[in-house]
């Protein structure tokens, strides 16, 4: 079969003894790939594809378990309970008070949830003629301050032949594969629970500047946010289009509307960057509907070498607000797809 699945030490974290391990899913003929360090908040590392007879490197991610240990953009990183922010680090939920632990102190903020770092385990891998698999989960046990509420966080990451995609238009060449990550979080526990993901990668087209490049968003809603990056409102509906983001900086949050045919059963939405030199796109897709990625946030760093795409399924600040929020009944999981390919 063309794809496979092999392990590498990564390296050894500051605060650790054993190596990371790093697994590896590939497809031999073509030389694309995604790697995956579970020990390390579930990242995607790295996500190499192919269009014509080029690989390209689609993430910007730290190169070093130091690196990572130390980066401060959430660089790949699974966001839950919750993306985004929490005015204060401080929600009421049901009759009672809750503080989390604020985590971006320049503006007072908890920010993207706890998951990112912390140990998954790996409960399966996969071959196939057309995909390779491998599933982590994370088990919470309720011990973080100001989140009670245990759950099992699940994520399926796949290197996927680009014409088996689940959702969205995609290419009819079997020589090209695609990323579809999958996620489902459960609530373990014995009461009801908010809820919220999101995904952070960085995106680049092989490390060509932002500069260089145009972004393409589906018909969305901007958020209105203040100083402290808290919602205030949100400007109305905008059509789709495109923004070339040479001198753009970029530090947005949409409420998003479906790219597919109005009443279609499975909706979604992509977004697409391009590069102005070679023409080659990138998009990035994500399930829409109820309880699904509605959200998105588009931030460009001021070193110029990326832009964070990052599909949520909540507005900042949701467990305030309750724009997106999901309130999972013991039992319940928050789950849904997002997936990268070239055209």
């Amino acid at each position: 079969m063309p794809f496979q699945i092999t392990t590498q030490e990564f390296g050894t974290l500051p605060t650790a003894t054993d190596p990371l391990i790093e697994y590896v899913l590939e497809h031999t003929e073509t030389g694309e790939f995604i790697t995956i360090v579970p020990g390390y908040g579930g990242i995607l590392r790295r996500l190499v594809l192919r269009k014509g007879r080029d690989l390209f490197a689609l993430l910007l991610t730290p190169e070093s378990p130091q690196a990572l240990f130390s980066d401060e953009g959430y660089a790949g990183a699974l966001l839950y309970p919750f993306p985004s922010r929490i005015r204060h680090g401080i929600y009421h939920f049901e009759g009672a008070d809750y503080t989390l632990k604020m985590n971006e102190q320049k503006r007072d903020n908890a920010i993207h949830g706890f998951v990112h770092g912390r140990p998954f385990s790996v409960v399966s891998q996969e071959i196939t003629e057309t995909y390779a698999q491998l599933v982590v989960r994370y088990d919470y046990a309720g011990d973080t301050v100001g989140y009670p509420f245990p759950f099992a966080l699940t994520v399926t990451y796949k290197l996927v032949q680009a014409n088996q995609l689940t959702y969205g238009d995609h290419a009819d060449d079997d020589r090209m594969c695609a990323l579809q990550i999958s996620y489902s979080a459960l609530n373990t526990g014995s009461t009801r629970s908010p809820a919220a993901f999101g995904w952070h990668p960085y995106f680049t087209l092989s490390e060509q500047p932002v500069d260089e490049m145009s972004l393409s968003l589906p018909n969305r809603a901007p958020i209105v946010l203040n100083d402290n990056m808290i919602p205030e409102g949100r400007h109305g509906l905008e059509p789709g289009g495109t923004i070339e983001l040479k001198g753009e900086q970029l530090d947005t949050a949409f409420a998003i509307e479906p790219t597919s045919e109005p009443g279609a059963s499975n909706p979604f939405a992509e977004t697409s960057l391009t590069s102005l030199k070679t023409g080659v796109k990138l998009i990035v897709g994500q399930q829409t509907g109820a309880n699904k990625l509605n959200y998105l946030v588009c931030y460009t760093p001021p070193r110029r070498d990326s832009i964070a795409i990052e599909p949520l399924t909540a507005n900042v600040d949701a467990f305030n607000n309750g724009d997106g929020l999901t309130v999972l009944n013991p039992g319940e999981t928050l789950s849904g797809v997002i997936w990268v390919r070239l055209s």
